[in-house]
């Protein structure tokens, strides 16, 4: 399983969510992209890496050792990771700035909330990839705490399994089965070199039908 960073950032490069959600409909896996209401903090905000899903529960009052759980999670973070959590009730954030600085000191590559988070600007200037349902001042203490991490978790309608591959930009967020990435990642960059083809072609003169016709792809 390859967690060099270079392997994430060529794939960041050359590829994207909706290329990748179109090999994956070539396969039969029409249902791998995440809710739409999951959107990044700014449109430029791209992160590809495996997912490190985090089961959050919320609380309805204040445990001794509030954050615990938090801290295990975030000491646990490997590079390439992308944090998965998903907390839709929206009572209180389960993302922050601080949180995010662990994840970066980590070699952690993003974070996906289905829920809220916090220190919006913040985070902005760390230009971490930060996905989330919307923002809340209200801290996780009392509120939600962490219970288990790199465990399989439903977020944003979709199961999520340890160390799935994760591309995420501003069209959505879409997740490749690590049993199924080599093939995936292999169609995919050659979708993209006929898409380009098809891109000089049309630019060049030919007719989209001319083009698509010689090419497959459109």
């Amino acid at each position: 399983m390859n967690r060099d960073h270079d392997y994430f950032d060529e794939l960041t490069k050359n590829l994207n969510s909706s290329v990748i959600s179109d090999i994956l409909d070539d396969f039969g896996y029409r249902n791998q992209t995440l809710n739409s209401s999951i959107r990044p903090l700014e449109r430029r905000m791209k992160a590809v890496g495996r997912a490190y899903p985090v089961l959050a529960v919320d609380v309805f009052e204040t445990l001794e050792q509030p954050y615990d759980g938090l801290i295990d999670s975030l000491d646990a973070i490997l590079p390439g990771d992308i944090y998965v959590v998903s907390l839709p009730s929206g009572r209180s954030a389960v993302w922050g700035e601080l949180v995010s600085n662990a994840a970066i000191a980590r070699g952690g590559r993003g974070a996906i909330v289905d829920g809220y988070i916090r220190d919006t600007d913040k985070i902005e200037l760390l230009e971490f990839p930060v996905f989330s349902s919307g923002y809340i001042p209200r801290d996780s203490k009392g509120r939600n705490i962490i219970l288990q991490h790199r465990v399989p978790i439903e977020c944003g309608g979709i199961m999520i399994q340890p160390n799935d591959l994760m591309f995420c930009d501003f069209d959505g967020i879409v997740i490749i089965p690590q049993y199924l990435e080599d093939k995936v990642i292999t169609e995919a960059l050659k979708k993209v070199s006929s898409e380009n083809k098809v891109r000089d072609a049309i630019r060049g003169g030919m007719s989209v039908r001319e083009a698509f016709d010689t090419f497959g792809v459109l």
